[in-house]
């Protein structure tokens, strides 16, 4: 097999943070596929096609990209953020798991810049110790699952990262994961609404989780919940490096 496929990271909005690796493999593409938005980022030129879909189409979308490799294309994949983070590289191996000739195809994942490290750079260091990531969308595990992951980081002390917080067709469940961590001792913690971070949009705000409400979120925030030890200085946070 003569094609590749490459699972590319955008990162968080600003082109400035595409790694010059991703830049070189989407230069090097016949084909770009990926959710409208983000292939609506890439440049169109000659001999290049733009592949969109809709975002729970990720499964077909994988299988298409690596048609067009076995076929002999270079096939990119595009996320947004990091591929490897809630994105398109897990839904590749699933479907090359089902058809075992697609394992000798030259496939790589480039990584690139995620939204929770890009909201924590804009707002000092509240991933400085350990912390999680948990996605709220309950599109492939159930909601029982996401509140058990909720309660034991905050019990745990983890500082959270919140990925997908917020959609018009679940309106009720960041809410809802705010009480989580409320009832679970965190209401004094700081949170971090960082939305469209990197881009001419972005708006980032902190409010304490116990006055923290879920209309400050959407599908384009990330929410980092800090962990009872962060401390600001002046206008930024930090987590500090040794917790007793």
């Amino acid at each position: 097999m003569t094609g590749s496929l490459v699972v590319a990271g955008l990162g968080p909005g600003s082109d400035t943070l595409i790694t010059p690796e991703v830049v070189q493999s989407l230069a090097n593409a016949t084909d770009v596929l990926g959710y409208a938005p983000y292939v609506a980022r890439i440049t169109p030129r000659p001999g290049l096609k733009l592949h969109q879909s809709d975002n729970r189409e990720e499964i077909a979308r994988a299988r298409a990209g690596l048609q067009i490799a076995a076929s002999g294309g270079r096939a990119v994949i595009v996320s947004s953020g990091d591929p490897g983070v809630f994105a398109m590289a897990a839904a590749v191996f699933e479907a090359v798991e089902a058809v075992p000739e697609w394992q000798r195809l030259d496939i790589r994942v480039l990584p690139g810049v995620t939204a929770m490290l890009a909201a924590a750079a804009r707002i000092g260091a509240p991933l400085g110790h350990d912390f999680c990531a948990i996605n709220l969308s309950d599109n492939l595990k159930p909601w029982a699952l996401i509140e058990k992951r909720l309660r034991l980081a905050a019990e745990a002390g983890f500082a959270i990262a919140l990925y997908n917080p917020r959609s018009a067709s679940r309106p009720a469940g960041f809410a809802r994961a705010l009480e989580i961590l409320r009832e679970a001792g965190a209401a004094s913690r700081l949170v971090v609404f960082a939305r469209a971070v990197t881009t001419p949009h972005e708006r980032i705000e902190v409010h304490t989780l116990q006055d923290a409400r879920a209309d400050l979120a959407d599908m384009r925030t990330i929410v980092i919940v800090c962990n009872a030890e962060t401390r600001r200085v002046g206008r930024w946070l930090y987590a500090p490096r040794q917790v007793s």
